[in-house]
């Protein structure tokens, strides 16, 4: 795999980092703010709605750039955002900071996975897709409980700080290491925006929602049904969190190969395992041997229809990979704040620290009848319809 991916997957580390560090620190900021915890899961879905907008508006202002330029600037709009929100005095201005990193995140990660793609040849673009997203997933593995801890032990503040001087690092890493490629031919916004009128495209768009909206709305509150219902100290939420970790990195690598065998399949399988996995948690919450399995194989599961999904929105908008790429990771992240959203709704609705699990089990549930609607579409139009022919890519592009 080419280096430049390497540094794709380090900014991707710190976006990650950004994105599912605060998790665990959500106790320690609601007490400080004198906030409920359904308040503080808004820093989580206030979030994920920024970046869906910037994934979607940043995308498709900034398509006709060069895209490593394009990337570079994003960091630095990452790193403005985190400074904010390390000095934030009051709640307010916290999520504003929280806003501010986030408008680049969606469209880095667009921008990011076209240029990985770009990289390799066509049947590899699902593995180059997933090392892009193994920062993402590093940031779980190593990030998110290792940021959780330096929060209890130096406040909350200090993880923001430690984020800032990450991104710093990313920047580096991505102008020295990340090839020029070219903009988008003579795209134009109307071109870019033409995608929508696919069926394909929505199908992947709505299956983005519901996957990540069912582990985002078991996770956002998972420290809360770590200690309040399994009975764990909050000093071993950090710990805890390197499982679910670990599942993300795993699931990530391995979701990437599945999605260059079979896409839809894949995808299917997943979400499937998915449901399960996320029902029975709930059903054994209270017993700690088996919450730890579970979270291993919540993070597992979830993440690995991560590549395949990046991948199914550009092969039904190969004249426009940027902006289904974009489109993808909004929604991603619309599915991030629907399922921070409800979990915090039953919550609000004294249903105990077990809702969040349920109500991701059943957005999965509703995204594998989906995945088999969309399958069933895909292949009732093969006969009729040509496949979109591949991308070229000018060797100039990747050197």
């Amino acid at each position: 795999m080419p280096i430049g991916l390497i540094a794709l997957a380090l900014g991707g580390f710190g976006i990650g980092l950004t994105e599912f560090g605060i998790v665990g620190l959500l106790p320690e900021i609601a007490r400080e703010f004198a906030v409920s915890e359904s308040a503080a899961g808004y820093l989580v879905s206030g979030y994920a709605l920024s970046v869906a907008l910037g994934a979607l508006l940043l995308t498709a202002a900034l398509a006709r750039f060069e895209r490593k330029t394009v990337l570079v600037g994003l960091m630095v709009l990452f790193i403005a955002g985190n400074l904010v929100s390390a000095l934030a005095p009051t709640y307010g201005i916290l999520l504003g900071g929280r806003i501010i990193a986030a408008l680049c995140h969606g469209a880095f990660f667009s921008v990011g996975a076209v240029v990985a793609s770009e990289m390799v040849a066509a049947n590899k673009r699902g593995s180059a897709v997933a090392l892009m997203f193994g920062g993402l997933t590093a940031a779980n593995v190593l990030g998110v409980p290792l940021g959780t801890f330096l929060g209890q032990q130096l406040g909350w503040r200090s993880t923001f700080w430690a984020i800032t001087v990450i991104g710093v690092v990313a920047l580096l890493g991505i102008q020295a290491l990340v090839p020029r490629t070219a903009a988008a031919a003579g795209g134009s916004l109307r071109a870019e925006l033409a995608v929508f009128r696919r069926g394909q495209v929505w199908y992947s768009i709505v299956l983005g929602v519901l996957a990540f909206g069912s582990v985002v709305g078991a996770y956002t509150y998972i420290a809360f049904t770590l200690t309040e219902v399994t009975g764990f100290a909050a000093t071993a939420v950090p710990w805890l969190l390197v499982l679910f970790g670990v599942g993300t990195f795993v699931g990530n690598y391995f979701g990437g190969k599945a999605a260059d065998k079979s896409l839809d399949r894949s995808l299917m399988l997943f979400l499937a395992v998915l449901t399960v996995v996320l029902a029975v948690f709930a059903l054994t919450a209270q017993s700690k041997v088996a919450t730890v399995v579970a979270l291993l194989l919540m993070g597992t599961i979830g993440l690995a229809a991560a590549p395949g999904l990046q991948v199914r929105g550009m092969k039904y908008a190969q004249d426009a990979p940027s902006m289904a790429s974009g489109a993808t990771i909004a929604a991603f992240n619309i599915g991030n704040a629907l399922g921070a959203w409800i979990g915090g709704l039953a919550l609000a609705a004294g249903l105990g620290f077990v809702a969040p699990l349920w109500v991701g089990a059943a957005l999965a549930l509703v995204g594998l009848a989906v995945a088999a609607a969309a399958g069933a579409s895909a292949r009732r139009a093969e006969p009729t319809a040509a496949a979109p022919a591949p991308v070229e890519v000018a060797a100039s592009e990747t050197r």
